[in-house]
C-alpha cells in the first residue's frame, strides 16, 4: 500500500492551515454538501420504487447523521479506504483528520505525551519525529461497535478493530492536528500503520502552491537567459 503525491487541504470553512497527502484507494466523503446537491438527491429518491426508495432514504439519513457527528467533532476530512488483499478480496478502513483544541500550548501538550510514550508509561504510544515537527503515535485494538437495532448481525461483525492515531501540534494555534486510521482487518494493521505514517510524513503547514511558485522563481533566476526564454516559450 502506498501514499499518493497529491496534497489535500482540510475540509473546513476556515482558510486551510495545513496540507497532507491523500492515500491511494481512499474516497473522501463530502462533509459540507451543498443544499442543491441534497435537494437533487431527495428529488431522485422520490422517483424510485417504494422498496428502493425506503432503502435509499435510510442510507441518506445515515449519511446525514454521520456527517453531522463528524462536523460536531471538528473532523475536517473523512475518507473510506478499499484495498485489495492477498486472498483476492478487499480490506476496508476509515481515515479521518480532525483538530483538537488545547487549553495551553499545543507543542507542550505533544511534548508531554511524547515524553510519556518514550518513558514507556503508555505501551500503546511512541514518539515520532516528523518533517513538520514532534508528534506521537498511539495504537489500540478496542472492541468493535455493536449493532443495537439489528443484534443478529453482531455475530458477523469483527470483535475488535485496529485504531492508529498520530497527533501533531499546530504551529500557530492552540490545537492538535489529529490523523486517525481505523480498520476491522487486524491482519492488515501493519499495512495501515505504514499508510498512516506515510500521510503524517507529508503533513505540512506551508502552502505547497506557494512553495512551488517560489521554487519556480528561484529556478528562473538561476537559469541562463536562453534557458529561461525557452521555458517561457514552451511552457
Amino acid at each position: 500500500m502506498t501514499v499518493s503525491e497529491p496534497i489535500t487541504a482540510p475540509r473546513d470553512t476556515r482558510k486551510p492551515s495545513f496540507w497532507y497527502g491523500l492515500p491511494v484507494g481512499f474516497t473522501s466523503l463530502d462533509l459540507n454538501p451543498p443544499a442543491e446537491q441534497l435537494m437533487e438527491l431527495i428529488k431522485q429518491l422520490r422517483g424510485l420504487p417504494e422498496q428502493e426508495r425506503e432503502e435509499a432514504d435510510r442510507a441518506l439519513r445515515l449519511y446525514a447523521s454521520i456527517v453531522s457527528q463528524l462536523n460536531t467533532n471538528r473532523v475536517q476530512e473523512c475518507a473510506l479506504g478499499l484495498h485489495p488483499d492477498d486472498a483476492g478480496g478487499f480490506t476496508t478502513s476509515v481515515f479521518t483528520v480532525s483538530t483538537l483544541p488545547t487549553p495551553g500550548s499545543a507543542k507542550l501538550a505533544v511534548a508531554g505525551l511524547a515524553g510519556s510514550a518514550a518513558a514507556g508509561r503508555d505501551e500503546g504510544m511512541r514518539p515520532l519525529e516528523l518533517p513538520c515537527g514532534l508528534a506521537f503515535l498511539s495504537e489500540k485494538r478496542p472492541a468493535a461497535p455493536r449493532s443495537t437495532r439489528r443484534p443478529e448481525l453482531n455475530d458477523k461483525l469483527p470483535s475488535h478493530i485496529w485504531q492508529g492515531i498520530i497527533a501533531v501540534a499546530a504551529p500557530s494555534a492552540p490545537e492538535l492536528i489529529v490523523l486517525q486510521m481505523v480498520t476491522p482487518d487486524l491482519d492488515s494493521a501493519d499495512d495501515y500503520r505504514n499508510i498512516l505514517l506515510g500521510i503524517a510524513r507529508t503533513l505540512t503547514f506551508t502552502d505547497p502552491a506557494r512553495v512551488t511558485a517560489n521554487d519556480k522563481a528561484a529556478q528562473e533566476l538561476e537559469a541562463p537567459d536562453g534557458a529561461a526564454a525557452m521555458r517561457n516559450d514552451f511552457g
